[in-house]
């Protein structure tokens, strides 16, 4: 058996599978400390006055209580002021969870709970690809299952930016395989389900991928995306290897990426890319792009030819040797 929960814990950011997880987290450790709990979940909309407090009344059996109240922001001043008195005082032998969806609504409540000293579950959004591959990974872990960078990278393109939907295809992927889950397992069960995007695509280029990139570049066209954007990626994955690639790798990402005015992900990226590229080289593939960039906006005649000579040129550029 565990320790009971904390008096008051708050749950908050924007990320609602986060947050469902975190209060889940806090019914199961008191369902561990005492079989016999009882869990109130209530939203804040249409919740009277005095019914939180009347829940957290001793219990005639003495069994614990866990009380969530959802959606705390938009709180109405009686049950704000309600709420912070309980925190001020939280009473014995029960679990106060309050779910905050983020931002500053209801900062006076927020204030008053994080200096009653609650627990603070913050539920930041995950934006970023690598955060994704990376909660991709902990999902498996979790599951005591492994799963290769690539494959996870792969899973996050084939089912999209969805958390919930993320968590869903890994819990699907751990049921339906066995062992370590490699990029061509991710591809058999996605097969035809890729979120494209232009950054994509130059990722597959700058890698010398070149089957991947064309695969990518014609999925991303016949899918309504504009060339001029997966161009412009192009650039700006040269760029930064250009601009990364001239830094000691010695130096911290975090300080390459104040110094360069670039996200240390973006640092981390590129020097995982700079593998296989020379400095003439890269000058060669970012003249390449100059000139599908000319093509694709009227200096010719076919963009989707530009693009697909200008993967060809990136690849053959990353194979040069000085």
């Amino acid at each position: 058996m565990s320790d009971p929960p904390a008096p008051v814990t708050l749950v908050t950011g924007p990320e609602e599978l986060l947050r469902d997880r975190a209060v889940a987290g806090v019914v199961a450790q008191a369902r561990d400390a005492d079989p016999e709990t009882q869990v109130h979940d209530l939203p804040v909309a249409g919740l009277e006055p005095g019914r939180v407090t009347g829940l957290a009344s001793p219990s005639l059996f003495g069994e614990l209580t866990v009380i969530v109240v959802r959606d705390v922001a938009e709180a109405g001043e009686e049950i704000a002021d309600e709420l912070k008195a309980y925190v001020a005082a939280a009473p014995d032998g029960v679990a106060l969870v309050l779910v905050h969806h983020g931002g500053v609504k209801g900062k006076s409540l927020l204030d008053a709970v994080r200096s009653s000293g609650a627990v603070i579950v913050e539920a930041k959004p995950v934006k970023w690809e690598s955060d994704k591959v990376s909660f991709v990974q902990a999902e498996f872990h979790h599951a005591e299952r492994r799963i290769s960078q690539d494959a996870a990278s792969a899973l996050v393109d084939a089912v999209g930016s969805d958390l919930r939907e993320l968590a869903s295809a890994c819990s699907q992927l751990v049921a339906d395989t066995e062992g370590a889950v490699d990029r061509s397992v991710v591809e058999r069960y996605h097969a035809g389900r890729v979120e494209v995007s232009g950054f994509k695509v130059a990722d597959a280029a700058l890698e010398g991928r070149y089957e991947d990139a064309l695969r990518l570049l014609r999925h991303a066209l016949a899918t309504g995306f504009d060339p001029v954007p997966v161009n412009a990626a192009f650039a700006a994955g040269l760029r930064n290897l250009a601009r990364v690639g001239g830094v000691s790798r010695n130096a911290r990402p975090d300080d390459v990426a104040r110094d360069l005015g670039m996200a240390p992900f973006q640092v981390r990226k590129a020097r995982g890319q700079l593998a296989g590229w020379t400095g003439d080289g890269v000058a060669e593939a970012i003249a390449a792009v100059a000139v599908a960039d000319e093509q694709i906006k009227g200096a010719g005649t076919d963009p989707v030819y530009a693009l697909e000579k200008a993967v060809g040129a990136i690849v053959t550029a990353r194979a040069r040797r000085d």
